[in-house]
C-alpha cells in the first residue's frame, strides 16, 4: 500500500508522544539525560510511512527530549536505524543551553550520537566553535573537522567581519569525561590573519572551572632582575584543594619559585603561599638585606568558621628584607606585606568578641633625618622596625542589653590592647628643646570598660530630646625603662575615670515645594564631666589621630582610641540641610563648630606626642568645620569636609573629591590640604592634587591618565598615562608610571606595563623597570 494512503495532515498542530529507550544523552557539550524520558514531537503535518517505517513531519517541527529541542523545516524518524534526521534551518537546543545551528543534522534515536555538516556551536560561555563538520561518536567524543574556536561578537558586528581573534584547526576534539578540548594543527589568528602556528593546543571546555595545567605565562623586563617569563601550572589536585607552582627564570638574578596552595573546607578556607630564590647578582640592590643571596617570603591566610558564631582567621606575612615585594612585585601575595594578623570573633544579634593579634614588618628603609634630634634616644629614621610594635592581644567586646534600662538603650564596651615596642621612637621641636613621643619602648597594657545610655524623646512638635550618660573607667599597666626621660608615671598600676552626662538636640523644618522639598535642621549636643586624668603620664598609641570634622562633631569623645579620654563639659552644635529634588538632584551639608564650657581643654594640654595641640579644638572656641555633598544623578558627584580658622576663616584643612561622567569621558578630582602642624614637627603645609582621567575615543578604545601632584613643592608625585582596547573577549592596554615617593635609592621609579587578555583563553603581561 502507498505511503500516502496512510498520511495524516493537520492543519494547525499535532504532537505525538514517543518512548524513547534512550541511553544517556550528550551531544556537542550536553551533559547526561533521563533514560526513562518520552520524546514529544510537535509539527504542522505529520505522515506516517508503515512501509518504509518512517515518520516524517514537516512545517514548524519541534522535538522535546528531557530538556532538550530540535527545531528543524523537516524531521523524518526512521523507525528501522533508529535515527532522526533534521533538515532545513535547523536549530538543535541543548539542556545544558548550548545551541547547534545547521541545515542537516543527523542524530540516534537518543541522541547519543550524531553527525552534521557546515554547523555552528554556540555555548553558555559565550564562545563559539564554527565547522565545515561534526560527528558525535560514543555518546562522549566529538570530532570538528576545519573548526575554528572564538567568542561571540556583538550582534551589530557585520556578519562577513572576523572576529578579532580565532583559533583555527585541522581538527578539534572535545572529550566531554575529560572536558577538555583538543586542536590538533592549529593557528592563532587576529582580524583572521595567523600570527602563531600551535601543532598542538588543549585547553579545559568552558563548562569546567578547574582543570590542571598551564596557564598563560607573563614577561618581566628590569635594569636588575634582566629578563624573565612566568611559567604557572594549576594542579586541580581535588575538589576541595588545588595548587599554583610558578617558576620565573631571571637573566640576571636566576630562578624564582612561587607556590601557592588552597584548602577549602566546608567551614571556611586555608591558604599556604611561599616565594623565593638564591640571588644571582645580589649587587644589583642596595637597600638593607636586599644585597644577600636567598631572598623570599611565606604567607598564610585562612577564615574558619569554628560555630554559627565564631571565626578563626588570619593573615600571616614573613619577607626577608623589607624590599623584596617591591624588588619582585610579580609574586603571587605580594599585596600585603607589612601587616601580619590573627584573630577570632564571635557574633549574634546583640554582642561581639574579637580577639586580634597584629605583627608589623615594615618596606620603608631606614633613613638619616638631620632636621629633628631625638633627644638621646635611637636617632629620627633609624631603627624604624625596632620601633614597631608587637601587639599582643586587641580584646574588643560590645554588647547591647536586650531589656530597655530607664525607658532607653543600654550598651557596654570594652578593650583590652597589650602591646611590646623595642625601641623608643622620639623625636623634637622647637630647636630640640621639646620632646615627642610616638611610641614608647616596653610593654603597655590598658583595660577599658564603659556603659552608655541614652534614650529618645520627640515632642509633638518635632523636636527630639536624646539624653545620654556613660562611665568609664580605665586601668594601666606600665613597664617601661625610659618612663623617668618620656615623663610617664613611674607607677606600674595606673587608674582612670571618666563619667559623663549629656543631651542632644535636633528639631527639623521640613518643607516641601513644587519639584523637590528641603530640611533644615538645628543640632545641638551638650556632654558635661569631669577633667581628664593623668594627661601626658600614661602612653598613648591609639589615639594619636585627631581629625576634627563633620564626621565627629558630635560624638561624645573625639579621640579616635581608648588611650585618651575627652574631658570637661562641651558643646557641639551645627545646622544641618538637605535638599532632594524630583529630578534626582541631591543636595546635603553641615556647618558647625564646638565650644569648651567648662573644665580644662583635653586637647589643650599636650601628651607625649602632642597631635591634639593643631586639632582645631584646642582653644575655647573651635575652629568651624563643614561639609557638602552633591549628587546630580547624572553622573556627577561632589564630597567635601573642610576645617576653618576659629578667627578668619582660613583653610586649615579640606578634602574634596570630584566624580564625573560625561559622554565618553569618565573623570576623578581630589584636593587635599593640611595646614602646617608644628606641635608634631610638620613646619610646612601639605597641599595635592590629584586627578585621573578615561577618555572612550570609539567604541572599544579608550585613553587613560592619571597624576598626584605636590602643589605646595611644585612637583609631580605620581604620574602615568596608558591606552587601552577591551571587546567581547579580547583586552590590551598600554601603560607608563614615575613614581617619586619611594624610599629606595632611586630619585624616580620608572614602570612600563603590557597586559593582554583573551576571554576563556587567559591573561598575560608583561612590566618593566628598565627605565630607571
Amino acid at each position: 500500500m502507498a505511503a500516502s494512503a496512510f498520511a495524516i495532515a493537520a492543519t494547525l498542530c499535532h504532537a505525538v508522544t514517543v518512548p524513547a529507550h534512550a541511553q544517556d544523552l550528550a551531544t556537542g557539550f550536553a551533559g547526561d539525560i533521563d533514560p526513562d524520558a518520552n520524546l514529544l514531537l510537535e509539527s504542522s503535518e505529520i505522515t506516517y510511512d508503515f512501509d518504509r517505517d518512517l515518520i516524517v513531519a514537516t512545517g514548524d517541527v519541534q522535538v522535546y527530549y528531557d530538556g532538550n529541542t530540535v527545531q528543524a523545516h523537516r524531521i523524518v524518524f526512521n523507525r528501522k536505524s533508529q535515527e532522526l534526521k533534521a533538515e532545513g534551518n535547523v536549530i538543535f537546543i541543548e539542556a545544558s543551553g548550548n545551541v547547534v545551528r545547521t541545515e542537516e543534522l543527523t542524530l540516534s534515536e537518543d541522541f547519543s550520537e550524531g553527525f552534521a555538516q557546515a554547523l555552528q556551536i554556540d555555548t553558555t560561555k559565550r564562545t563559539r566553535f564554527l565547522a565545515e563538520q561534526a560527528r558525535r561518536e560514543g555518546n562522549n567524543i566529538t570530532t570538528i573537522e576545519n573548526g575554528v574556536y572564538t567568542v561571540y561578537t556583538k550582534p551589530t558586528t557585520p556578519p562577513d567581519k572576523p572576529p578579532l581573534w580565532r583559533v583555527r584547526a585541522e581538527k578539534i576534539i572535545h572529550n566531554q569525561q575529560e572536558k577538555i578540548i583538543r586542536f590538533e594543527n592549529a593557528a592563532f589568528e587576529v582580524y583572521g590573519q595567523p600570527i602563531a602556528y600551535l601543532p598542538y593546543l588543549s585547553m579545559p571546555d568552558p563548562t569546567i572551572k578547574r582543570k590542571s595545567g598551564f596557564l598563560m605565562p607573563s614577561g618581566i623586563v628590569s635594569d636588575k632582575l634582566g629578563y624573565g617569563v612566568t611559567v604557572p601550572y594549576y594542579w586541580a589536585l581535588n575538589p576541595y584543594y588545588d595548587m599554583t607552582t610558578t617558576l620565573t627564570p631571571l637573566t640576571k638574578q636566576g630562578l624564582f619559585g612561587d607556590v601557592e596552595y588552597r584548602h577549602r573546607f566546608h567551614a571556611g578556607q586555608v591558604s599556604v603561599s611561599a616565594a623565593g630564590l638564591f640571588q644571582a647578582r645580589p649587587g644589583e640592590f642596595s637597600t638593607s638585606r636586599a644585597d644577600e643571596r636567598w631572598r623570599g617570603a611565606v604567607n598564610s591566610q585562612a577564615s574558619l568558621s569554628l560555630t554559627r558564631d565564631w571565626t578563626l582567621g588570619w593573615d600571616l606575612t614573613y619577607k626577608s628584607d623589607r624590599a623584596f615585594f617591591k624588588d619582585y612585585s610579580f609574586t603571587s601575595f605580594g599585596d600585603n606585606s607589612e601587616t601580619s594578623e590573627i584573630y577570632l570573633e564571635g557574633k549574634t544579634d546583640r554582642n561581639a568578641l574579637t580577639v586580634r593579634a597584629y605583627a608589623f614588618q615594615i618596606s620603608q628603609e631606614d633613613y638619616v633625618d638631620s632636621e629633628f634630634d631625638a633627644n638621646g634616644f635611637s636617632p629620627v629614621g633609624s631603627s624604624l622596625q625596632d620601633k614597631q610594635p608587637l601587639v599582643l592581644p586587641v580584646i574588643d567586646y560590645d554588647y547591647v542589653f536586650a531589656d530597655p534600662v530607664l525607658a532607653g538603650e543600654l550598651a557596654l564596651t570594652a578593650n583590652f590592647t597589650s602591646l611590646t615596642r623595642d625601641e623608643t621612637d622620639a623625636f623634637s621641636i622647637n630647636g630640640g628643646t621639646t620632646a615627642k613621643f610616638r611610641g614608647v619602648d616596653g610593654t603597655f597594657s590598658r583595660l577599658s570598660v564603659k556603659g552608655n545610655w541614652r534614650r529618645t524623646f520627640v515632642d509633638p512638635l518635632g523636636q527630639s530630646f536624646t539624653p545620654f550618660a556613660y562611665m568609664r573607667g580605665d586601668l594601666f599597666f606600665l613597664a617601661s625603662p625610659d618612663s623617668d626621660v618620656t615623663a610617664l608615671s613611674g607607677e606600674s598600676f595606673v587608674g582612670r575615670a571618666m563619667p559623663a552626662i549629656g543631651l542632644e538636640y535636633r528639631y527639623p523644618f521640613i518643607a516641601t515645594f513644587n519639584g523637590g522639598n528641603q530640611i533644615l535642621e538645628p543640632i545641638a549636643q551638650i556632654v558635661a564631666r569631669p577633667n581628664e586624668q593623668r594627661i601626658g603620664e600614661l602612653p598613648n598609641d591609639d589615639a594619636q589621630s585627631i581629625v576634627f570634622d563633620t564626621t565627629t562633631l558630635f560624638d561624645y569623645d573625639k579621640f579616635s582610641g581608648f588611650d585618651r579620654a575627652e574631658g570637661g563639659t562641651r558643646l557641639n552644635v551645627g545646622l544641618n540641610y538637605k535638599l532632594q529634588l524630583d529630578s534626582g538632584y541631591y543636595v546635603s551639608g553641615l556647618f558647625g563648630r564646638s565650644y569648651q564650657l567648662a573644665g580644662e581643654n583635653s586637647y589643650a594640654v599636650p601628651d607625649i606626642l602632642g597631635a591634639t595641640e593643631d586639632s582645631g579644638l584646642a582653644t575655647t572656641l573651635s575652629d568651624y568645620v563643614g561639609s557638602l555633598y552633591l549628587d546630580t544623578q547624572y553622573g556627577v558627584k561632589l564630597g567635601a569636609q573642610a576645617r576653618m580658622d576659629k578667627d578668619d576663616f582660613s583653610v586649615n584643612r579640606v578634602q574634596a573629591q570630584a566624580t564625573g561622567i560625561y559622554g565618553p569621558v569618565v573623570s576623578t578630582l581630589a584636593y587635599a590640604f593640611l595646614n602646617a602642624q608644628p606641635d608634631v614637627g610638620i613646619d610646612a603645609p601639605r597641599e595635592e592634587l590629584l586627578g585621573s582621567a578615561s577618555l572612550r575615543l570609539q567604541e572599544n578604545w579608550r585613553v587613560f591618565g592619571s597624576m598626584r601632584y605636590d602643589l605646595e613643592n611644585d612637583n609631580i608625585v605620581q604620574d602615568g598615562f596608558g591606552i587601552g582596547y577591551d571587546d567581547e573577549g579580547f583586552s590590551l592596554s598600554v601603560s607608563y608610571a614615575e613614581d617619586r615617593s619611594r624610599n629606595d635609592g632611586d630619585e624616580v621609579d620608572r614602570t612600563l606595563y603590557f597586559r593582554i587578555g583573551l576571554r576563556t583563553i587567559g591573561n598575560t603581561q608583561v612590566s618593566s623597570g628598565a627605565l630607571n
